[in-house]
């Protein structure tokens, strides 16, 4: 028998409802009673009594899932079948894996031969430790239902009770993005420590040469300014002539001249484009966009032009972020009070120069809100980089070269089997700390620019 949690997490919801139906029947014959009124209604008193079934059960599922494999181990470990295992970890460690992959049913059989003897130790451990749990799990949830149950009275503040519970549910999801935030930049921070404990962070972020190598730091080997520069090329220049303009003109003509129907269908397709996976972006650029650029600089009579070239990545990667410019530019004007088109109207302002003048600055803060998010955007682009604008560390401002970006050479770096206490491997997690930093103060501006926009207009 197998510890199948999402089957026992089934059960106690369906235990939950029968807790829920039965709560709610005792409230409603309690408020059947003559003279008697109750404070809450009759399915606030189920919900709480759900509730107190459900989340007991449910949190014990949650941890014994985590502790029981170690424990069924622990008692395979301790059989007199195990005693001839081998000392080295990991050959030890493939044998169990064999033994309880048979005894859990996910092989038919073992593919090592000192697994054998192992599988029925643990199976019965399994079967032992599973029914243990499910006891202890339907324990929990009799005992909390019960409970539950003899609270219910016409003076029970039953629904109050219940929004505090569920409040309490809400405050712990809100924590979870807190506390993803404060660990990736923990994660980040102990391994940047670690490099600019061998290598200065002036010339990390200051020098302008990167070509890392394994062992020992050389100097003026660690220089991110190739790095940036290529980053601001691809994803804050080209990518936003790109996107600026075409979003833009997009936004306002869907607000301001499509018809309902064009705009109905027009909107869905243009925003497709956010959903598109960034791999079938790359794909397209370094097959179809990167030869045409090169053959048309070829035509131009421009010198060393390369396939992967930085144009080619950018003007893709613009395409990519339109529906991120013309969705938040569409929502802004939108927002525009509409007295204040109806008055440059009627002032004698054709629809042309009421856009320019009227809407347009209206509505900047807005559509400057969504530009700073689709260059935070742009800048954290990977894949399309790697398979189109290549991973040379150039300082040029020819867009047809080759270029690379941060996010690029963070998957060179950790691409490959790496040592973790080598400055080359550790660079990757300072390069990751510094574009953290610059996606956060660019999402910090942005959410306060469109924060100020809304208090004007809504």
């Amino acid at each position: 028998m197998t510890f199948n949690a999402a089957a026992l997490l089934l059960l106690i919801a369906g235990l939950a409802l029968i807790g829920w139906l039965a709560g709610r029947a005792r409230s409603a014959m309690l408020a059947g009673r003559s003279g008697t009124k109750l404070h809450s209604r009759p399915q606030y008193h189920g919900w709480y009594v759900a509730l107190w079934l459900f989340a007991p059960a449910a949190l014990f599922l949650a941890i014994w899932s985590s502790v029981s494999p170690a424990l069924v181990t622990n008692q395979v470990l301790a059989t007199e079948a195990a005693q001839s295992l081998p000392a080295f970890g990991f050959e030890r460690g493939a044998i169990l894996s064999d033994a309880r992959g048979v005894a859990e049913g996910k092989q038919p059989a073992v593919r090592l031969p000192a697994a054998a003897p192992l599988v029925k130790a643990y199976a019965d451990a399994g079967e032992k430790y599973a029914w243990i749990g499910i006891a202890a799990m339907l324990a929990l949830a009799l005992a909390g239902g019960l409970y539950a149950f003899t609270r219910i009275k016409p003076d029970f503040r039953a629904r109050t009770r219940v929004e505090k519970i569920v409040m309490l549910f809400l405050l712990l999801a809100s924590l979870v993005a807190i506390l993803t935030t404060f660990g990736i930049v923990l994660s980040l921070l102990f391994e940047s420590i670690r490099f600019f404990r061998l290598v200065s962070p002036a010339e990390l972020l200051f020098g302008t040469n990167w070509a890392p190598t394994s062992g020992a730091p050389q100097d003026d080997t660690f220089g991110g300014i190739p790095l940036f520069w290529g980053t601001v090329l691809i994803g804050a220049i080209i990518a936003m002539i790109v996107a600026i303009p075409i979003g833009m003109m997009t936004a306002v003509y869907l607000t301001q001249y499509a018809a309902p129907t064009v705009r109905k269908w027009v909107k869905p397709i243009l925003e497709i484009l956010a959903g598109v996976p960034t791999v079938v972006y790359g794909y397209f650029a370094a097959l179809t966009v990167a030869p045409a650029l090169r053959n048309f600089a070829v035509m131009l009579g421009i010198p060393n032009a390369s396939t992967e070239s930085a144009l080619a990545a950018g003007i893709v990667m613009g395409v990519m972020i339109i529906p991120f410019v013309s969705s938040m530019a569409d929502d802004s004007i939108n927002a525009v009070p509409q007295s204040m088109r109806d008055g440059s109207l009627a002032l004698g302002a054709t629809p042309n120069e009421t856009i320019r003048q009227v809407l347009i600055p209206a509505a900047l803060p807005g559509v400057m809100g969504g530009i700073l998010l689709a260059v935070s955007r742009a800048i954290g682009e990977t894949m399309i980089v790697v398979m189109a604008a290549g991973l040379s560390a150039n300082m040029t401002a020819n867009p047809f070269a080759s270029v690379t970006t941060v996010t690029a050479q963070i998957v060179k770096l950790l691409t490959g089997d790496q040592e973790f206490d080598s400055a080359k491997t550790l660079a990757a997690f300072a390069l990751g700390l510094v574009l953290f930093i610059v996606t956060l103060l660019l999402n910090i501006v942005a959410l306060r620019i469109v924060k100020k926009y809304r208090e004007a207009y809504e």
